[in-house]
């Protein structure tokens, strides 16, 4: 008795065909093979689609737009044949999340979005869903986020959402910066800075520390970690190159939209703003010699000298007109 040998979908296929994924699938999604025999999945686009970018970058995959005819469309290609069994997984990951989408673009942002999980998760992340602390921060820092959209414009704001990224301040805009602290509403009157470099002086730059008051509970009404995802999406979907960046800043996150976040809601309370300015509460750099990775608490009482008066985002906005 021989055992049946487990093929692929490329088996045997020639370079340039494409065979369809799904014959009843609602979209274009097509297994083929590209240069150097290299098996590929592909996503037709409507004609006249408009490309999502910039597009995740994986080891020893190839992910890229290519004109098909008249059409373009969006290739996903193995590098290393070696893993062609892990690719296939991937691959169909991909279709699963496409097909699930209510229209053309919608698929192909759902099908970049799931290579770009699969980008996090072979680069060691984790695909956890984030911890009740996590989804606060990241709810304060979206707050943050709409407001300099509003101040300055959706291009600007999320190129200077620099904290995914692993900066040490949360926004860096040119001639302002601003670290984003969240805290309990009824917490006491402490922030945690969890490195020197958060509160250290950027050369030409003011800095500004955002703290939110953000309450949480666990309870049937309200507004969940996804409705503040999806509230700020909502002002970056049709601004062209910024949404691209905004799936991988949000994605960068840890957050993931196939998580469950629905048993807590988040209300943002109040909010202060506080210029880091000289005699602010906090560790000076460089430490001392042999000192390092230092985190600390400081005191909001003892902040109040440098609390800004007035909306800080129309500073910003200002700040950005002179540049």
């Amino acid at each position: 008795m021989t055992l049946k040998q487990k093929t692929d979908p490329w088996s045997d296929m020639d370079l340039g065909v494409m065979k369809r994924v799904d014959s009843k699938g609602r979209y274009d999604f097509f297994w083929t093979k590209v240069e150097a025999n290299a098996p590929a999945l592909l996503l037709r686009l409507e004609p006249g689609q408009e490309e999502i970018k910039p597009l995740p970058k994986l080891k020893n995959v190839d992910v890229r737009y290519r004109a098909l005819g008249e059409r373009r469309a969006f290739i996903v290609s193995l590098l290393e044949q070696a893993q062609i069994d892990l690719f296939e997984v991937l691959c169909r990951d991909i279709v699963e999340a496409g097909e699930n989408a209510e229209e053309a673009t919608a698929a192909l942002s759902r099908s970049i979005r799931r290579t770009q999980r699969w980008h996090h998760l072979l680069r060691g992340g984790s695909l956890k869903r984030l911890s009740v602390e996590e989804q606060r921060g990241l709810v304060g820092e979206l707050s943050v986020l709409r407001s300099l959209v509003d101040a300055i414009g959706p291009d600007a704001a999320i190129e200077g959402w620099t904290g995914p990224s692993g900066s040490s301040k949360d926004f860096e805009l040119g001639s302002t910066c601003i670290e984003v602290k969240a805290k309990r509403s009824a917490a006491k009157p402490y922030v945690r800075i969890s490195s020197e470099d958060q509160l250290s002086d950027v050369p030409g730059a003011r800095l500004f520390l955002h703290v939110a008051d953000v309450a949480s509970a666990i309870k049937p009404k309200g507004r969940t970690l996804h409705d503040h995802v999806k509230d700020t999406e909502q002002l970056l979907v049709s601004a062209g190159d910024a949404f691209g960046t905004w799936e991988a800043a949000i994605m960068a996150t840890g957050y993931d939209k196939s998580h469950d976040y629905e048993d807590r809601r988040w209300d943002l309370v109040g909010a202060k703003n506080f210029e880091v300015l000289n005699g602010f509460p906090r560790l000076n750099t460089p430490l001392p010699y042999g000192v390092t990775a230092a985190s600390y608490s400081i005191s909001l009482d003892a902040c109040e000298p440098f609390e800004v008066q007035g909306d800080l985002f129309l500073t910003v906005s200002k700040e950005h007109d002179i540049e």
